[in-house]
């Protein structure tokens, strides 16, 4: 892990994997440091912001953190239904070796967990996605992937909350409401929640 300054009140956590930052942050929440005003999670990124002397604390703990054994979280879940027609499904298959049912079946039995949000208000990069199933984008971007597309690409699996551009592999389509910005907490996918899937 690697610290540099971020501007006058924050500091930016280089680290080595996902994993490692999911620990990080883990641990920073359970901590509850004096003077940390947000923590914002990245692919392998970790922006704390607030007071020096929270930022020091907060070096200071994870330089002695048992990384490899974050705390467990919150315990937040929620199951998404699917419907597992998505345009590049028999693709998908066809790329693992696999059958479409096996595809299902796989992406069913996991538990993800948000990772980091981006890409547009509301969308989630969801870790745990079955080694079998990690494939890479495509190399041509559909200039239009419809709202509630459930789709996968390299380690995670994600769901679009609006109609926009986008280049993962779509697997289903989900009817949940993933961003709204007149509900009390617009975004359903926040850092940490766990999501299944199930198919319907």
């Amino acid at each position: 892990m690697r610290w540099r300054r971020y501007g006058e009140d924050a500091a930016l956590l280089d680290c080595a994997s996902l994993e490692e930052m999911s620990a990080a942050r883990a641990t920073l929440l359970e901590a509850a440091l004096d003077g940390v005003e947000e923590i914002v999670p990245g692919a392998r990124t970790l922006l704390v912001v607030g007071t020096a002397a929270a930022r020091e604390a907060a070096r200071s703990l994870l330089a002695s953190a048992d990384l490899a054994h974050p705390p467990a979280g919150d315990g937040r879940e929620v199951v998404l239904d699917v419907r597992y027609s998505g345009e590049d499904l028999a693709l998908v298959a066809e790329d693992a070796g696999l059958t479409v049912d096996q595809v299902v079946t796989l992406h069913t039995s996991a538990v993800y967990t948000v990772a980091f949000t981006g890409f547009a208000p509301g969308f989630g990069y969801l870790a745990g996605l079955p080694a079998e199933l990690r494939q890479p984008r495509l190399s041509s971007p559909r200039t239009r992937v419809p709202a509630g597309s459930v789709a996968i690409a390299d380690e995670y699996t994600g769901v679009y909350p609006r109609e926009s551009p986008g280049g993962w592999r779509l697997l289903g389509h989900t009817e949940a409401t993933l961003f709204d910005p007149s509900a009390a907490q617009p975004a359903l996918f926040t850092p940490g929640l766990r999501v299944r899937f199930r198919s319907v």
